[in-house]
């Protein structure tokens, strides 16, 4: 049995999430951000990032969301949550969600994680300042080229969503107008109406 760690309020919901699409036997432990639990030894035996989500399985700790999604898709044909038997469909999944994670999780951060560029407090406020420009940026792109409709990838539901659903929820925080993206809106509202996203946002906010 798998085991995920993660925090609320993080992309370790796209995993969460689709652990329940696949109907995966798993259980979670929570880490206290506020406790700074993320990087005390304990944790740091599990994932040496200090970061959540990770992915304990029966081969190794997984990390990186990319990486969590494609395994589960794999690890449970079944359920059809990625384009499989597919390799260029598969690696255009596997381009969609290595966006998120390496552009606009990055631009994301810049709001909160400053510190992680630089010390300089007029730089930080800076970074701060842009977040809204670059977040809305990335977004432009999805609206306008990567997103297909109803789905990330068209008709077919795949790892993409709950991903693109995670990253969506924080539109409003990074300081975005949210109806500058209707089909960003659009799919966030799909996504919330599924059973597996509501449980997994209950289990994570419980």
């Amino acid at each position: 049995m798998m085991t995920l760690y993660y925090a609320p309020h993080t992309c370790s919901l796209a995993s969460h999430i689709a652990l329940e699409d696949a109907a995966a036997e798993y259980s979670t432990v929570r880490i206290n951000f506020a406790d700074d639990e993320q990087r005390k030894p304990a944790y740091l035996a599990i994932n040496p990032k200090g970061r959540v989500p990770a992915l304990a399985t029966d081969k190794g700790v997984l990390t990186e969301t990319p990486a969590m999604l494609a395994f589960i898709a794999q690890s449970f044909p079944l359920a059809r949550l990625a384009p499989l038997d597919d390799p260029f469909l598969f690696a255009e999944a596997q381009a969609f969600n290595s966006y998120l994670c390496s552009t606009l999780h990055v631009a994301h951060a810049h709001r909160m994680r400053g510190n992680r560029w630089a010390d300089d407090p007029a730089a930080i406020t800076a970074m701060q300042r842009k977040v809204p420009e670059s977040v809305s940026a990335c977004y432009d792109l999805i609206e306008d080229k990567m997103l297909r409709q109803p789905w990330v990838m068209g008709e077919s539901y795949t790892i993409c969503d709950p991903y693109l659903f995670t990253m969506a929820q924080w539109l409003e925080q990074d300081g975005v107008d949210p109806s500058r993206f209707p089909k960003v809106i659009s799919h966030r509202r799909r996504m919330s109406e599924r059973p597996a996203v509501r449980k997994a946002i209950a289990e994570q906010l419980g």
